[in-house]
């Protein structure tokens, strides 16, 4: 397989509190990995700094064997990576519609003005139905996103990131909060967007986790204590112990 995001020995601390103790980690093109572990043990920290909203403090992080370590947000995405957020990421005041199509925009770098083409207009809000039916909003296309149901807004978030049409999709903690219907819809969801891409998904709910994943990576405070397939996880006396509750 080839490798799609390098993590090389990355440090992260805040004013002296150390978060990330030196993660290395690989994730392979076309995979979905799960990253698990307790609550602080770093997880969306490690989220924040591949997409640049934190700065490493050491380390490095590689992109398609490009070093993309600190870079900004904005450039990161332009690359290909996209992610949504644990609490819900959207603009309430805009139409669903609207919502796709301004991440639309930014991706094609336009403006809407009084001279841009009709046929460019057109083509963007195409696109925008397009992804509209493929995350199941379009017959909320016109609704204010902060009227949605719950699920539905995550639904939402999970487009805006499809919008910028990334290789690699980072999730975090897409299904929370959610009731057991709406769960089951979001993996749905999620398993067919993300086929044919790279996905990273943060997630506290196992049956998520080893429903959805190639790989899983363990978390645990500050440091990768096992990463393989579902069944070897759930064999792992380390993280039976660590994180799974197992006190043997």
């Amino acid at each position: 397989m080839t490798v799609l995001l390098q993590i090389n020995s990355v440090k992260k601390d805040f004013s002296g509190l150390d978060v990330l103790l030196g993660i290395n980690l690989t994730i392979e093109d076309g995979e979905r990995h799960a990253i698990i572990g307790p609550n602080g043990a770093g997880k969306s920290t490690l989220f924040n700094v591949i997409t640049g909203r934190h700065r490493v403090s050491d380390g490095q992080i590689l992109f398609k064997d490009r070093d993309i370590t600190n870079w900004s947000p904005h450039r990161v995405s332009r690359i290909g990576l996209a992610r949504s957020f644990q609490v819900t990421n959207i603009f309430p005041n805009m139409t669903v519609h609207e919502n796709i199509r301004n991440v639309i925009v930014s991706k094609k770098k336009m403006r809407f003005n009084i001279f841009r083409a009709l046929g460019s207009i057109e083509e963007v809000n195409s696109e925008t139905r397009g992804l509209l039916e493929t995350i199941g909003l379009a017959t909320h296309s016109d609704t204010p996103a902060g009227e949605l149901a719950y699920g539905h807004q995550r639904a939402l978030e999970i487009g805006l990131a499809l919008a910028m049409e990334p290789e690699l999709i980072l999730l975090d903690e897409p299904t929370a909060g959610m009731t057991t219907e709406e769960t089951r819809d979001a993996v749905k969801l999620i398993k067919r967007v993300t086929a044919g891409k790279t996905l990273v998904i943060i997630e506290h709910d196992m049956n998520v986790v080893f429903s959805i994943s190639d790989r899983i990576s363990v978390l645990y405070y500050g440091k990768i204590l096992a990463t393989g397939a579902a069944e070897e996880i759930r064999e792992n006396q380390e993280v039976k112990k660590a994180y799974l509750g197992s006190k043997k």
